[in-house]
C-alpha cells in the first residue's frame, strides 16, 4: 500500500483499492456489474420513458416514481462505471476532482431518494386514508414542490458533505479502501482531527434518515389504522397492494444506508462497508425498477402497450 509521506497533502490522484485483491474474481465481478448496470439503465430509463409517454401515467405516484428511477440512475451511474473499470485494468486511480465530483452526485442523488421515499410515503397515506379527497390534497402543485425540494436539500447537503470532507488533509495514505468515494473510507485515509467531520456526517445522515423514516413511520400508522377500520378483504387488499412495492423498497434502502452510516466509529470494517455499499449504490437502483413494475398493473399494461405500439410502427416500415 502506498503511502506518503507526513509532510506531503493529497491534492493530485487518488488509488481506489477496490472490492478485492483476488485476480481469478475480477473479471466474474465485472459481468456481475455489467449485468446489474444493464438492468439499472434499462429499468430506470424505461421507467421514466413511460410515464413520459403514457398519459394514463400521468398522477403523482408515477410522478414520484419518474423521479425515484432518475434518482437510482443518477448515483448508480456516479458509481459503477469506475468501479467496473478497476475490474479489468490496474488502473484504479482516480483524480482529486473526479472524486469530489463522483462524491456530489453520489450525495445529490442519495440524499434526493431519501427524501422521495418519504413523499411517496404520503401520497400513499392520502390515496389510502383520504381517498375522496385525494386530488384536492395531493395536486400536481403539491408534487412538483416536494420533488423540487428533494433535489434542493439534496443538492445543499451534498455541497455540506463535500465542504466538511473536501477540507480535511489527506496524507496518511493516498489509497482509498473502497471501490468509489465513501465518506468513511475518506476520513480513514485524513491525518486532519475528524471529530468534528464525523460529527457532520452522522448529523447530517441522521437528520435526514430521522426525518424520512418520522413521515414514513406516521404515514404507514395512520395507513394501518385505515385498513383495521376497513370492512371488506377486497379494500385490505388494494391498501396493501399500494403499499407494498413501497414499503419494500424503502425497507431495503434504509437497512443498507443506516448498517453503512449510522453504526459507530468503533463497529465499522471496511468490509462490511464495501459489501453495505454494493446493496445500497448498485443493487437498490437495479431492484427498484423491477420491485415497482412486476408488482404495479398500470405499469405492465404501459410497457404492453409501448411494446405493441413499437412493434406496429416496425410492421409498418416493414
Amino acid at each position: 500500500m502506498p503511502f506518503l509521506e507526513n509532510s506531503t497533502e493529497v491534492t493530485v490522484l487518488f488509488i481506489l483499492a477496490g472490492i478485492t485483491d483476488a485476480p481469478e474474481l475480477q473479471l466474474p465481478r465485472f459481468l456481475m456489474f455489467a449485468l446489474i448496470c444493464l438492468i439499472t439503465l434499462v429499468g430506470s430509463l424505461a421507467g421514466i420513458t413511460l410515464v413520459l409517454l403514457d398519459s394514463c401515467l400521468h398522477t403523482p405516484t408515477y410522478f414520484f416514481l419518474s423521479h425515484l428511477s432518475l434518482a437510482d440512475f443518477g448515483y448508480s451511474t456516479a458509481v459503477t462505471p469506475k468501479g467496473m473499470a478497476g475490474f479489468l485494468t490496474e488502473d484504479k486511480v482516480i483524480s482529486y476532482d473526479a472524486h469530489a465530483a463522483q462524491f456530489v452526485f453520489l450525495a445529490v442523488f442519495l440524499t434526493v431518494e431519501t427524501l422521495l421515499l418519504a413523499s411517496m410515503a404520503y401520497d400513499h397515506h392520502a390515496a389510502v386514508c383520504k381517498p375522496l379527497h385525494y386530488s384536492n390534497i395531493v395536486t400536481a402543485r403539491v408534487c412538483a414542490w416536494m420533488v423540487i425540494g428533494s433535489y434542493v436539500l439534496g443538492f445543499l447537503e451534498a455541497l455540506v458533505h463535500t465542504w466538511n470532507t473536501f477540507s480535511l488533509s489527506f496524507c496518511k495514505s493516498n489509497v482509498i479502501d473502497h471501490f468509489f468515494c465513501d465518506a468513511t473510507a475518506l476520513l480513514a485515509v485524513s491525518c486532519s482531527e475528524n471529530n468534528r467531520s464525523e460529527m457532520v456526517l452522522f448529523l447530517l445522515v441522521g437528520f435526514n434518515v430521522l426525518f424520512s423514516v418520522l413521515v414514513i413511520l406516521v404515514s404507514y400508522l395512520f395507513i394501518f389504522a385505515t385498513i383495521l377500520r376497513m370492512e371488506s378483504s377486497e379494500g385490505h387488499q388494494k391498501a396493501f397492494s399500494t403499499c407494498a412495492s413501497h414499503l419494500t423498497a424503502m425497507s431495503i434502502f434504509y437497512g443498507a444506508g443506516i448498517f453503512m452510516y449510522l453504526q459507530p466509529g468503533s463497529s465499522h470494517t471496511m468490509d462490511t462497508d464495501k459489501i453495505a455499499s454494493v446493496f445500497c449504490a448498485i443493487a437498490v437502483p437495479m431492484l427498484n425498477p423491477l420491485i415497482y413494475s412486476l408488482r404495479n398493473k398500470e405499469a405492465k399494461i404501459a410497457f404492453k402497450k409501448a411494446v405493441e405500439k413499437a412493434k406496429s410502427s416496425i410492421r409498418l416500415k416493414i
